[in-house]
C-alpha cells in the first residue's frame, strides 16, 4: 500500500521537473501518467513569469485515485527572492511553507 509520503513525494519530484521546465519560457504546461502492477497514475502543472515572479500550479493522482495539489509563487527583487507554496492532500490535509533567499 503506498503511503501519502509515496504520494508528497512524487508530488513534489514532479513540481521540481516542473518549475525546472518553466526557466525557458514564461509559461508552460506539463502532462504525464504511466501505469504499474498497482495501477495508474497521472499529473499536470502548469506555470509563468512575470514581472519579476513565477507562479506554478501541479496535481498528482495516485493509483487509488487520491489527488494531491501543489501551488506555489516565487517574486524576486531588489536581490531576495521569496517562495510560497500549499501543498494538499488527498484528505484536505494542507501543509504551507514559505522561504526567502537573498544575495
Amino acid at each position: 500500500m503506498l503511503s501519502i509520503k509515496t504520494y508528497l513525494g512524487a508530488a513534489a519530484i514532479a513540481a521540481m521537473v516542473m518549475v525546472a521546465g518553466a526557466s525557458s519560457a514564461n509559461a508552460w504546461t506539463r502532462a504525464g501518467g504511466g501505469s504499474g502492477p498497482r495501477g495508474s497514475w497521472s499529473s499536470s502543472g502548469s506555470g509563468g513569469c512575470a514581472g519579476g515572479s513565477c507562479n506554478h500550479t501541479s496535481s498528482f493522482t495516485g493509483v487509488r485515485g487520491n489527488t494531491i495539489t501543489n501551488t506555489g509563487s516565487t517574486t524576486c527583487a531588489g536581490g531576495s527572492c521569496t517562495h510560497t507554496g500549499t501543498t494538499t492532500g488527498p484528505y484536505g490535509g494542507t501543509v504551507n511553507r514559505s522561504s526567502t533567499v537573498t544575495r
